[in-house]
């Protein structure tokens, strides 16, 4: 969509919008469904929730559509996973949504990057020459649920200071949502215990966190640097790579083309995870229920069952 049509298209959808009443204490729009799942989980019935990537969506790549920059514009926080993650598609619309509240600038907004202890970050300048590498660190940590657990805080803290009133309620749910989450974990951690040390292949270089969290080694992946698309020079290196190594699975989020993984799975032979790319939030999964998801998957994979 050309600037002016998407100006011209926001603007008509806004004369429409400005009319309707509130109907939360907060407006709260996270740009990914894990962070939505997080808020709602926070917020309960004090919270309006909107996602405005879907789980299916690569959130590197997520459309600019005037009806993103409408949610916007009443939204009282704007979450984001930050470290350039949204970089391409978040700026345009935060101005878009003429909402000052809700720019990076502003009270509304909260890149909740700071609560999380980084992974990968660069120890040296980076550029595009090398691919899609994001200077502040790792962005994919809410694989890891104990950077959620701690992503949930912030937002608790973010939502008591926007709305005080409602500020044991929103302690009461964090710590419901704590204890459910710190009860899950352990349970977690044992049915993935033969996970620790195995040597796996993925896709992009979205499982730091999660290796850190499960101790599997990602000893390659099929993308010959992060955002580059897999050539077939690359892929035959890392075939090799994976048969010397004896690669026990390979990983790959559902957005991600399936073609190449799979044959590499093929061909190593190992069975081919294919992990849900977020929290299936407009279908009412919650945080838990996707980690649990994630944690299934891989399951399967151990005992040698492809997704």
């Amino acid at each position: 969509m050309s600037p002016f049509r998407f100006l011209a298209a926001l603007s008509a959808a806004l004369c429409c919008l400005l009319s309707l009443p509130a109907r939360a204490d907060l407006k709260v729009v996270a740009t990914l469904p894990d962070l939505a799942a997080l808020a709602k989980a926070v917020g309960g019935e004090h919270v309006q929730v909107t996602a405005m990537a879907l789980s299916t969506q690569d959130p590197h790549f997520v459309d600019a559509r005037p009806n993103l920059a409408l949610e916007l514009n009443r939204a009282d926080l704007l979450l984001s996973v930050g470290l350039e993650l949204e970089v391409g598609w978040l700026p345009t619309l935060q101005n878009g949504a003429r909402n000052q509240r809700i720019l990076s600038s502003g009270p509304g907004f909260l890149d909740v990057s700071q609560f999380v202890n980084k992974r990968e970050v660069p120890q040296a300048p980076t550029d595009r020459s090398n691919g899609d590498v994001h200077p502040g660190g790792n962005p994919h940590y809410l694989y890891d649920p104990n950077m959620g657990l701690a992503v949930a805080q912030g937002i608790a803290e973010k939502m008591i200071a926007l709305d005080a009133k409602n500020a044991e309620a929103y302690r009461a749910n964090l710590a419901k949502f704590t204890d459910e989450l710190k009860k899950a974990i352990p349970g977690w951690q044992q049915r993935l215990a033969g996970l620790k040390g195995t040597p796996v292949v993925a896709y992009h270089r979205t499982t730091a966190y999660l290796s850190a969290w499960l101790g599997f080694d990602t000893i390659a992946y099929l993308e010959p640097k992060p955002g580059i698309p897999p050539t077939p020079a690359h892929v035959a290196q890392v075939l090799a790579q994976a048969r010397q190594r004896k690669a026990r699975m390979v990983l790959r989020e559902e957005y991600y083309p399936a073609s190449t993984s799979k044959l590499v799975a093929d061909k190593i032979p190992a069975p081919l995870v294919v992990l849900p790319g977020g929290t299936n939030f407009r279908g009412g999964e919650t945080y838990l229920q996707h980690i649990e998801d994630v944690v299934t998957r891989l399951e399967k994979g151990l005992k040698g069952q492809g997704s």
